[in-house]
């Protein structure tokens, strides 16, 4: 909504549209619009005081974090927006943190002043205790609530009063009385955080007591970019109030490309260079790729040096290949305007690239520099996917490869041990947009299940068996007797298969054959079709036949007499075992140590980290299916989660039953497909 008031205030659009509606200019694709939250970064342009602004309006979901990272790699300063209803939540910890980590400055919005119970002293004093105390408000609410439309501007020491159309407009008068009080206070220690920006400033602040007005604004821009404090403006962008006196600041005050004059890089020979805006040869870096049904596939790229034109070649310095620039476009959500040239700073979208990612860079030939990627989170939520119309498996793979190119935290494999599809994404939200595009763009029939979990089958005593093949039919016989003893190893340590014959019973070309057969059974699981570890075998003796003993024989009678072996010695079932790091508000500690528990997890640690707690515990594999969602419900959405595979751990003696029986129906069911 900041954005669709910004888009409003400047002219672009003549009225506002609304979420609830659908239709807002930033969320218009259809899965953004029907569930009401915006799932793609949307690039939008406009003027304001003779300055060209880019808007990339991000996701706050926490499923959708890449479109933030992506964004904030090509962007010169953060407007992080925070409810005024709701206040920091993880979301806005991970943007801070990012943000922080891209070495851009950060200003900050309350936004939703109008709405019942707003405290926004309570707000700032939250995002303070997260941020510190260099966060500092340049706009303040007078009339916070239902009705809210007077902001006081610490800058110009006024009381800004609103519209109620939604236009944006506003009239100015001084402050009086308290709210005069008010502002003095903090125009006195606006000022003393803009003296410590730089020394000259420090200097006549000490000698004088104070700054000039003057002094003081020519200050604020160096200030903001050394993060010697975060300013923090009000409003109400769904009434309109407190955003144009933002876009004033941002003209003024705000980054620009110029702020970040040259980006580092490496050459073909992986030596560090700067890429300068200055630099005449072009340089520009793809942060995202999307599939459009009217305009096929889109890059989105920002210009780190020189021009690029419709018609140019650049060389894409990743993939090693030449690619013509084609139609560019300057983007307001879906509306397109046809550019015939971009420059080092701007940012716009390119069409029909043939061999380009989101990450590459491309270059001209002369100076095919790499610009350094994102470094995107691993998935956190796993999903099986179950195509339920025969001969779709080869659309559904070429839409998973497509849906990987354009959104990298998403990620798919074939697994060959469970044969299953896993596809693997940010959180349960991630997963069904995936799945949403799959079946929308590609025509396919398939539906997300709970995936299979990688158990494994070991034992927890010493077994033996001496194991007799012998088959006669018309023509050749098969014989083949094998005697083997089997022991549990430690964990981690593999299968071991060793011989220990003597004498002339056995023949030792048959080893291999005994070995064979035994690996089979290994692959295969004996008690509940799961893969067998940590097991010693040893062949110690056998028998055979001169003329009916062959390879065959033996492979059969060694993968009969492990599996006779296996249930002599005590099998058992063991489970993965996942690490779980949580980050949650305080206040929802017990709820979510309550849930972990009842998931048979076991905490390894806790510690406060920036306002929040974060806790480590050992679950489960099984138990975390969906996890994500659970830890939302619990922490009214403010919950974060990753998880990792651990090791592997002994079942408990019911849940391995379970286990055996499940794994019984799926071998059936399998049979009669």
């Amino acid at each position: 909504m900041l954005s669709e008031a910004m888009l409003a205030s400047v002219g672009i659009i003549n009225r506002m549209g609304s979420i609830a509606g659908g239709s807002t200019v930033s969320d218009y694709h259809e899965n953004e619009q029907q569930r009401q939250i915006s799932v793609s970064t949307s690039l939008m342009h406009f003027e304001w005081l003779d300055k060209k602004f880019n808007v990339l309006d991000c996701p706050g979901y926490a499923d959708f974090i890449s479109e933030s990272l992506g964004a904030l790699r090509v962007s010169d300063f953060a407007l992080v927006v925070v409810h005024a209803n709701h206040g920091v939540g993880v979301g806005t910890d991970a943007v801070w943190k990012n943000a922080t980590n891209f070495g851009i400055p950060k200003v900050m919005v309350v936004n939703a002043l109008d709405k019942e119970e707003t405290n926004f002293d309570a707000t700032l004093a939250q995002i303070r205790e997260h941020f510190g105390g260099r966060v500092f408000p340049l706009t303040v609410p007078v009339n916070a609530g239902p009705g809210f439309n007077q902001v006081l501007d610490v800058l110009r020491s006024e009381i800004v009063t609103y519209a109620g159309d939604r236009s944006g407009k506003y009239t100015e008068a001084p402050a009086s009385g308290e709210l005069a009080d008010r502002v003095k206070q903090l125009h006195s220690q606006l000022i003393e955080f803009i003296a410590e920006s730089d020394d000259a400033l420090m200097e006549k602040f000490f000698a004088e007591g104070s700054l000039s007005e003057e002094e003081m604004r020519a200050g604020i821009h160096a200030a903001i970019q050394k993060q010697v404090f975060t300013p923090v403006f009000c409003a109400s962008a769904e009434q309109n109030i407190g955003v144009a006196r933002l876009l004033d600041f941002i003209a003024k005050y705000g980054a620009s490309p110029a702020d970040r004059p040259s980006a580092q890089a490496t050459d073909a020979d992986a030596k560090p260079v700067e890429v300068a805006l200055a630099d005449p040869d072009p340089v520009l870096f793809i942060f995202k790729t999307m599939s459009e049904a009217q305009f096929g596939e889109l890059s989105f790229f920002k210009v780190y040096s020189g021009a690029v034109k419709v018609g140019t070649e650049l060389y894409n310095t990743d993939r090693r290949s030449t690619e013509k620039i084609g139609q560019i476009y300057a983007l307001n959500g879906k509306t397109r305007t046809s550019m015939p040239a971009l420059n080092a700073g701007d940012i716009g979208a390119v069409v029909k690239l043939k061999d380009t990612q989101t990450g590459n860079t491309l270059a001209g030939a002369k100076r095919p520099v790499i610009l350094p990627k994102v470094e995107y989170p691993h998935p956190n939520i796993h999903a099986s996917l179950k195509t339920n119309v025969k001969g779709e498996e080869e659309k559904v793979a070429s839409g998973l490869a497509a849906l990987h190119h354009e959104d990298p935290t998403f990620l798919y494999m074939v697994d060959g041990e469970l044969r299953q599809t896993i596809v693997s994404a940010q959180g349960e939200l991630h997963l069904e947009v995936i799945a949403d595009r799959l079946r929308s763009r590609y025509n396919v029939h398939v539906e997300l299940m709970e995936p299979r979990v990688r158990y494994r089958e070991t034992i927890k005593g010493r077994g033996e068996s001496k194991y007799r093949h012998k088959k006669q039919t018309g023509g050749a016989g098969q014989f083949a007797e094998v005697w083997m003893r089997i022991e549990p190893k430690p964990r981690d340590t593999g299968v071991e298969f060793t011989q220990s014959l003597s004498g002339q019973n056995v023949d030792r070309v048959f080893v291999p054959s005994v070995e064979k057969g035994v690996m089979r059974a290994c692959e295969e699981g004996i008690v509940a079709g799961y893969r067998v570890v940590d097991v010693k075998i040893d062949f110690y003796d056998g028998k055979m036949h001169p003329v009916d003993s062959k390879d065959i024989a033996f492979q059969i009678a060694g993968y009969y007499g492990f599996k006779e072996a296996f249930s002599a010695a005590r099998p058992c079932l063991l489970e993965p075992i996942n690490l779980v790091e949580i980050r949650i508000p305080e206040d929802c500690m017990g709820k979510v140590m309550g849930d972990l528990s009842s998931r048979r997890g076991k905490i390894q640690g806790m510690e406060v980290e920036g306002g929040f707690q974060v806790i480590k515990a050992h679950v489960p594999s099984k138990d975390l299916y969906r996890y994500s969602s659970s830890l939302r419900s619990l922490t009214g959405g403010r919950g974060l989660h990753s998880e990792s595979f651990s090791h592997y751990e002994e079942m408990p003696r019911d849940a391995e039953q379970k286990v055996i029986e499940e794994s019984k129906k799926h071998r059936q069911q399998q049979q009669a497909e």
